[in-house]
């Protein structure tokens, strides 16, 4: 299958990433998860950035960057990273330290998806400083900035409203030019997009606007985050959809949640690819156990196929 040609003439095919939140499953679980991802054609795996589990404290939680980590030393060709770290929860300079860091460690498998915060919540519970969601994105702007500046090697100084560094200069540099990903759909956002993002991630309420935001992230190519249930067949069909829609169709992500077999999903994400979705963030409604991952693997497939 394929949906369309780059401005070369060569077939551009979406890519995959697996979603994962790191709780409630062990560190082994989830490297067993990463590579049976691997050989079913995930080119990538997302982790999430949280202080403790949004709507569920009780469950247990793995670090956002440690994770990656592990995961990266676990895998061989997995490029790693999150939807999305929270800006607020690290200073650029330390976060350009370890960014860096895994980057060399894994040969060039990380990647830096960052936003602004979407639980602002969770800043008053653990402490963080209060702020209007234009003062954090202020911030995040001003952090992407120093932290391309500090994977220059160069010396600066950077004298803003959130941070000031004098003389500061991080080595080595990054084996590649990292690649950020940010997501959301409000100006302020795209404005940073614009200027900062390899990779735009589309919430799933600003989905049916894509066409009319396009323009306004610049060159930035576009993701989106979808939940699936994967059907294994008609008997089991009323069954997948009536668990999925049990765990998550209450929440934001139940909106978007696709249920069907691996032909129907593969059906499904060449529209979206049509529409100019070039990466899919999949978060599976069964927590992506290895017999699901290996079925997925029609569906990456069906794109390199003839």
């Amino acid at each position: 299958m394929v949906i369309r040609a780059c401005g070369g003439g060569q077939p551009v095919n979406p890519s995959f990433h697996l979603f994962l939140p790191q709780m409630r499953m062990s560190h082994g679980a989830i490297v067993e998860r990463a590579r049976a991802a691997e050989d079913a054609g995930f080119e990538g795996m997302a982790f999430m950035d949280h202080l403790a589990p949004p709507l569920a404290f009780e469950h247990d939680m793995w670090d956002a960057m440690t994770m990656a980590g592990w995961v990266l030393a676990h895998t061989t060709t997995l490029t790693v990273g999150h939807l999305v770290l929270c800006d607020a929860f690290r200073h650029p300079a330390v976060l350009a330290r370890q960014v860096t860091s895994l980057d060399h460690a894994s040969g060039g498998r990380f990647e830096l998806g960052i936003g602004w915060g979407s639980v602002p919540a969770e800043m008053e519970v653990f402490g963080f400083p209060a702020a209007e969601p234009a003062g954090r994105v202020g911030r995040l702007g001003e952090s992407i900035k120093i932290m391309r500046s500090l994977w220059s090697g160069e010396e600066i100084d950077h004298h803003g409203e959130h941070f000031t560094l004098t003389g500061a200069r991080q080595r080595p540099v990054p084996t590649r030019r990292i690649p950020i990903t940010i997501g959301g759909a409000g100006a302020r956002t795209l404005a940073l997009v614009r200027a900062h993002a390899d990779w735009w991630n589309v919430p799933v309420q600003a989905l049916d606007r894509l066409g009319a935001l396009r323009d306004q992230a610049g060159e930035a190519r576009v993701s989106m985050q979808v939940m699936v249930a994967l059907v294994p067949d008609e008997d089991r069909r009323a069954e997948v959809t009536a668990l999925a829609r049990r765990r998550f169709g209450a929440t934001k992500m139940g909106e978007s949640l696709v249920v069907g077999t691996a032909p129907e999903l593969a059906d499904h994400f060449a529209r979206r690819h049509a529409e100019g979705v070039d990466r899919f963030y999949v978060w599976f409604a069964d927590f992506a156990p290895v017999d699901t991952l290996h079925r997925f693997s029609a569906v990456a497939g069906a794109f390199t196929a003839g």
